[in-house]
């Protein structure tokens, strides 16, 4: 079992920067973990993924060169640093976190999902 607790999030104006942290509890050792977003009326998507053992990442073509996801192996804690946000990243952001190896972006890979957190990027 594995325990997701998302913080940070909130509303920025296009061009600014927020961080989201995802801690995670119970099984921690060696997950894929991920950031998925979701805005209004559109379907879950695959932001960053980082392999937790290996450090490997992967990233949405939407969002290469502006967010970056790392990891903080102290405090059981994956981040998202997103800059230069745009009104098009408005949406709900899940961590997520699986101990399978497969399909990083897909939400279908996961099985331990956080709560969720918003963000707003207004124009």
């Amino acid at each position: 079992q594995v325990q997701l607790v998302e913080s940070g999030g909130g509303s920025v104006q296009a061009g600014g920067s927020l961080r989201l942290s995802c801690a995670a509890s119970g099984y921690t050792y060696r997950l894929k973990m991920g950031w998925f977003r979701q805005a209004a009326g559109k379907e879950r998507e695959g932001v960053a993924v980082i392999y937790t053992g290996l450090g490997t990442t992967y990233y949405a073509d939407s969002v290469k060169g502006r967010f970056t996801i790392s990891q903080d192996n102290a405090k059981n804690t994956v981040n998202l640093q997103m800059s230069s946000l745009k009104p098009e990243d408005t949406a709900m952001y899940y961590c997520a976190a699986d101990m399978g190896l497969n399909s990083p972006l897909s939400p279908l890979a996961y099985d331990y999902w956080g709560q969720g957190t918003q963000v707003t990027v207004s124009s």
